[in-house]
């Protein structure tokens, strides 16, 4: 690496201009409400295509200057690349913020996803149904709920992680992390299912917010009383008419402006923190000083106190017993001989202590389970109790009651939400410093930490509360208080209003995103009837998503059971995590070479797990609501496959797709792969001697390392003749080259043509080998040798052609040199370096080729290194951090060096190579020559040049070169004979050809061959392999041969060099 640079400084292009390409990656397409993926690439519509360096340095690559851009181009437009959130602008913002400044992002791990999975996570579930679910499953029981649940967010997590580091995540997040691995069909169907989800969660939040209110801060407030023991029925009406006020309260705040909801967004999470520190504290509180809540027990039976405040059935006044009130709720009158309920007059009223503290013992009692029915007692087993010889009522008597039947699946449902949040991190994308190293870190981070509060929290309740507190849902046996306020400290209000303020704020976050999630489908266009949900106010706000997602709302509102929304949102969820899994298992499977996350703790058995454990919970927590969900998303799946538009996102089951047989064949030959799926499908042109035997077997190794048994290969050759009377040599080559094959280990098909010319074979071979969408992208094949030789049948000009074709249609074009060198399959390299010089940029195939080969264990061990070039008016320092930062979001691991190559004066050791080179082309041109005239003309010029220039003496070398054989070409004879055949002869031309000027664009192009050869040898020669942009032949083919030496001379002095051609498409992306 170069420790220091001339530093050049950069005139400033404008404001302007600055502001223009900056948004060249951002500006939204019709249809789509994100970013686009190829901004900073040659397939971008916005490239400047005026910009063509005038210089002599690059002057071998200025015709293609309009179309692959300099890299020096490209860096300063990734540099200049800025993903924006996709969020909203808010009308409020001061006038400052018209000038639109791109603010870097500068949330780090803790703040942009940490804190915000946290608040996430932590909700309502954790304050209102974490203590009945201890009480009701037991401590054995809850905790494998809660690690059940715990394992799937991390399994999940762990996939989440792999996809969004595998490059820049734009702001959508999960549901364009899901759509873009798995395609616009599972991402809409799972998008949809996700956005329902959220709004799910926003009803359960809003009814957990109005329970709070009206059981346990004013009980006072409620609209509908109960009457006749028809108190669950009045509290689900309050419910309703509270929820829906509060939904339209809420709706109008995000409306008005979402900048508020995110203010507010740290005060609440204030607010859970403070109240998990509260449960903490108290629980130490309860070693040394337990809290006095005292529950009074009739035998075995739990009262409710909400009737009456004295525990016995007579107390002493003034030596005088008197009856309580608990007395007459079960007697029909307040005298001692008044008629009771049996089960009131045989057992006793004893009062024990309802948190007898951490070191009591009382987690052994509640280690197992006690489900019970709808309406039944809630009783403490361990005491004795007499029932009577018949069975009495217990409606309209104050005994604690359940709710709802309990069983262990039912309670796996309404746990679930409470570990959802997992995706908070990865929908701030847009927003991190760093998303490629926060949102692994800061997910998991927030995981573990939820999940080992959830955990303590379950062994602490056990051990801290008594059992029949722990099954009564509304803390009616403790004065109304919240159960788990009843351990908090310093006082049960903490946890009260903690939790209070915890679910209006995930409420509103939830009708905050949920909007944006709905937009972000409809602007995507994948389903239509959505289309009109993409549009908002001015400043960017989702009016329409707004009100349908208050109108869904309002849905599980009306519901009225938090119990039974929370499973709902449970499949919603669980369907979304399980497609996440699912496409990180797909991505890993196939092994796409844009699979490359930077997240390396995942495999796809861990994916796999993941899955099926998202797909057992939903049957496990109701089998008919995830039925439901799956025929919903099975319904939107099959809408959006029928009706919506076409969208390619490079996706996972797409390239799985490619794997597959007819079906497959039919779907993919609609167009080409997305560059994510991009892989070298390699058509090999193999050469064959006379015996039909491979010239140079050490292709196939290279093909089989490049390639390594992924993707599709053919191997093609030609024969020259008639088909007809070539079928038996073609059987003979056909085998040698499968027999090549199978000890290359070369997977791939083999494919012989016959034509009457080499040159029309190749050309056939080029455009129909393949099916399909199973055709070759890539074309390889080894340097013509002796290109300057007549008698090779590959001749130069057949080169030539061949090059021009590929670039015709659109094909990648590799030309390995010195073939014969190349490593077998069977080599080891221990050390040495792969050394890429990225000269212009044609599509990416320079950064991708490095990584595929080092995939092989005969590269595994060698390094890459990229070369780029910095001219006269580059900053040299700046290209290097805009290289790395490139190679940084390619997740490509690479020494970045920049060679700086000012102009110089063209050297005479140039001028007369070029002058070597045309004076061999204007001979071959004007004189019929035979083949052994046109080789000893050759060394003639050669012998001349590198002599004296005396034209006598070159005649003397010609003259002794072959006396006996042929008339020498340069003797008077031959040239007055010359004259007598033709009299128009161009005499003056042969007695001119060592006196000509060589044509200066030839000059400026050897002089960038021969000065980037000597930059290249200086860095390079001692790597194991050097790949190099290959130029493109000169549009007019009258300079064929020179291009054949500019070439030559370019790759001179090299061990082992691959030119690379790029296909004219981009193959490589920095996206997920």
């Amino acid at each position: 690496m170069p420790t220091n640079f001339t530093v050049v400084p950069v005139e400033a292009q404008g404001e302007q201009q600055a502001e223009a390409a900056a948004a060249a990656g951002r500006e939204p397409q019709p249809g789509d409400g994100i970013p686009r993926e190829s901004s900073p690439f040659i397939t971008n519509a916005d490239m400047d295509k005026g910009i063509i360096y005038e210089g002599k340095n690059m002057a071998l690559f200025e015709e293609e200057m309009d179309s692959n851009p300099m890299v020096s181009s490209l860096l300063n437009k990734l540099a200049n690349y800025t993903n924006l959130t996709q969020g909203v602008i808010e009308h409020e913002a001061d006038e400052d913020s018209k000038r639109r400044e791109i603010k870097a992002p500068r949330m780090g791990t803790f703040i942009g996803v940490y804190l915000p999975c946290l608040q996430n996570i932590l909700g309502v579930i954790l304050f209102l149904r974490l203590t009945w679910i201890v009480g009701t499953a037991g401590v054995l029981e809850s905790f494998i709920i809660v690690f059940m649940c715990c394992a799937c967010t991390m399994l999940t997590a762990i996939s989440m992680s792999a996809i969004a580091t595998n490059g820049v995540v734009p702001a959508g997040g999960s549901y364009y992390m899901i759509s873009r691995s798995l395609g616009p069909e599972f991402g809409g169907a799972v998008g949809l299912c996700f956005y329902l989800g959220t709004t799910f969660a926003g009803a359960m939040y809003i009814l957990g917010t109005i329970e709070i209110l009206l059981t346990y801060i004013s009980p006072s407030a409620a609209i509908f009383k109960s009457e006749d023991g028809e108190e669950a029925e009045a509290m689900l009406n309050n419910m309703r008419v509270y929820g829906t006020c509060i939904i339209a309260l809420m709706a109008i705040v995000v409306f008005v402006g979402v900048k508020y909801v995110n203010k507010l967004a740290l005060v609440f999470l204030a607010c859970v923190i403070l109240s998990i520190i509260a449960i903490y504290a108290g629980v130490i509180k309860t070693a040394f000083d337990p809290p006095d809540f005292r529950i009074c027990l009739l035998g075995n039976r739990t009262l409710s106190r909400r009737n009456f405040d004295t525990c016995a059935k007579f107390t002493k006044i003034d030596n005088k017993t008197e009856t309580t009130r608990l007395w007459r709720l079960f007697c029909d009158s307040a005298l001692l001989n008044a008629t009771c309920d049996e089960y009131f007059s045989l057992n006793n009223v004893t009062e024990i202590q309802g948190i007898p503290g951490v070191s009591s013992g009382v987690l052994i009692d509640n280690l197992w389970s006690t489900y019970s029915d709808k309406g039944s007692v809630v009783e403490k087993r361990e005491l004795p109790s007499l029932t009577g010889t018949e069975e009495t009522k217990v409606a309209g008597l104050p005994y604690v009651f359940t709710d709802i039947m309990t069983f262990f699946t039912m309670l796996v449902g309404i746990y679930f939400p409470s570990v959802t949040g997992i995706m908070a991190g990865s929908n701030r994308s847009g927003d991190l410093k760093d998303a490629q190293k926060s949102i692994p870190t800061g997910t998991i981070l927030a995981i573990s930490t939820t999940s080992f509060i959830y955990l303590s929290c379950i062994v602490l309740f056990g051990a801290c509360i008594e059992g029949v507190i722990l099954r009564d849902k509304f803390g009616e046996a403790v004065n109304g208080n919240l159960v788990i306020g009843t351990l908090a400290w310093p006082s049960p209000w903490v946890i009260v209003i903690g939790s209070f303020f915890s679910t209006c704020g995930a409420g509103l976050q939830s009708l905050t995103g949920a909007p944006r999630l709905l937009q972000a489908i409809s602007r995507d266009g994948i389903v239509p009837f959505l289309h009109v949900f993409g549009h908002g106010k001015a400043n960017g706000e989702p009016t329409w998503a707004l009100l349908l997602t208050a109108c869904i709302c309002e849905i599980g509102i009306l519901i009225a059971s938090l119990d039974s929304v929370a499973p709902i949102l449970s499949m919603f969820f669980l369907m979304c995590y399980m497609f996440v899994n699912l496409a990180c298992a797909v991505q890993t499977l196939l092994r796409t070479p844009n699979w490359r996350p930077r997240f390396k703790f995942y495999h796809w058995t861990l994916s796999f797990l993941g899955m099926s454990l998202c797909l057992a919970l939903m049957f496990i927590c109701s089998w008919y609501y995830a039925l439901i969900a799956m025929v919903i998303a099975g319904c939107i799946y099959k809408y959006i496959e029928y009706r919506g538009a076409e969208k390619e996102w490079g996706d996972g089951i797409r390239g799985l797709s490619l794997n597959a047989a007819r079906y497959a064949l039919l779907r993919v030959e609609a167009g080409h792969p997305h560059t994510k799926n991009w892989r070298p499908q390699v058509l090999v042109l193999l050469n064959l001697d006379s015996e039909q035997l491979v010239k140079h077997p050490r292709l196939l190794s290279f093909t089989s390392q490049l390639k390594a048994g992924k993707g599709l290969t053919i191997v093609g050759s030609v024969l020259q003749g008639i088909y007809l009377d070539k079928c038996v040599e073609v059987q003979k080559a056909e085998e040698n080259v499968k027999s090549l094959m199978a000890i290359e280990k070369t997977k791939g098909f083999c494919q012989i043509v016959v034509s009457p010319s080499l040159r029309d074979g190749v050309s056939h071979l080029i455009q129909s080998a393949g099916l399909g969408g199973m055709k070759h992208n890539t074309v390889l094949m080894a340097w013509p040798q002796s290109w300057k030789l007549t008698d090779n049948p590959f001749s130069w000009r057949n080169f030539v052609d061949t090059v021009r074709e590929t670039t015709a249609a659109q094909q990648a074009l590799l030309v390995a040199k010195n073939i014969d060198l190349f490593p077998a399959n069977q080599e080891r390299f221990s050390e040495g370096n792969i050394d890429v010089w990225w000269i212009v940029h044609d599509g990416g195939m320079l950064m991708l080729l490095p990584f595929l080969i080092r995939q092989h264990k005969v590269w595994r061990k060698c390094k890459m290194r990229i070369f780029t070039v910095a001219q006269m008016d580059d900053n040299s320092i700046q290209m290097k951090k805009d290289l790395q930062m490139f190679l940084y979001h390619l997740r490509l691991n690479a020494e970045v060096e920049v060679v700086e190559m000012f102009e110089n004066d063209i050297s005479a050791f140039t001028y007369e190579k070029t002058l070597v080179m045309e004076q061999r082309s204007q001979m071959l041109k004007q004189m019929q020559l035979s083949k052994n005239e046109r080789e000893r003309e050759a060394q003639l010029i050669h012998d001349r040049n590198t002599a004296s220039h005396s034209a006598a003496v070159v005649q003397a070398n010609a003259a002794a070169a072959a006396p006996e054989r042929v008339q020498m070409t340069w003797t008077k004879e031959k040239l007055v004979s010359e004259k007598h055949k033709n009299k128009e002869t161009n005499l003056t031309g042969f007695k001119d050809i060592f006196n000509l000027k060589p044509n200066q664009t030839n000059v400026r192009r050897m002089h960038t061959a021969v000065k980037l050869n000597g930059v290249v040898l200086n860095k390079s020669q001692d790597a194991q392999l050097v790949l190099l942009n290959m130029p493109g032949p000169p549009k007019s083919k009258k300079g064929d041969e020179n291009y054949m030496e500019f070439l030559e001379v370019l790759t001179d002095g090299l061990n082992r060099v691959l030119l690379v051609r790029g296909g004219g498409r981009e193959v490589i992306t920095i996206y997920s």
